[in-house]
């Protein structure tokens, strides 16, 4: 039995990424940039470019094409959800002292050139350096890279992003 990959399915190591104007759009609204290279097509093929671009950091609505996604509920299985607390999940309580804390440090883009309409970005991801420094207040900060490739539907390098992600190892001491 044969069966047709969808558009949002990996393919060869990576998962796929349609990049459609009316995207373009809503992300430039959302972050509050009215620049019209990202929403009129008239202007923009009157610019230096000659097409409508999606602004810069728009790689990060690519998560919601990765199937994998970590933040996107499924159904029959807990959720993290937002907010103070979790939804979905019991906790057991709320003292943190001696746990690992994780969060989201740094995000670097290099553009090959920009992202239009009608791309097809195929996300790869590899793991990149990883370093180790001591906190302020003890225990150990421990960073870790991510580097995301994406290639457009000619094989052609368009964006890498480099996410930079910390584990802070917290002592019994802190507050």
């Amino acid at each position: 039995m044969e069966v047709a990959m969808n558009e949002t399915e990996a393919t060869s190591g990576g998962w796929n990424f349609p990049v459609e104007a009316g995207h373009i759009l809503q992300f430039a609204r959302a972050i509050g940039d009215p620049n019209p290279i990202y929403s009129d097509a008239e202007y923009a093929r009157d610019s230096d470019l000659g097409h409508v671009i999606a602004p810069p950091t728009f790689t990060m609505a690519a998560a919601h094409f990765d199937p994998d996604w970590p933040l996107r509920p499924v159904p029959g299985r807990p959720w993290l959800g937002s907010g103070r607390t979790p939804s979905g999940t019991a906790r057991a309580d709320d003292d943190t002292a001696g746990k690992e804390v994780r969060l989201h440090a740094e995000q670097h883009y290099e553009y090959h050139r920009h992202i239009r309409p009608g791309d097809v970005l195929t996300a790869t991801e590899r793991p990149g350096r990883n370093w180790q420094k001591d906190g302020r207040r003890g225990g150990h900060m421990n960073f870790s890279e991510a580097v995301i490739e994406y290639h457009d539907q000619n094989g052609n390098l368009v964006i890498t992003v480099r996410r930079v992600g910390v584990s802070i190892e917290r002592s019994g001491t802190d507050g």
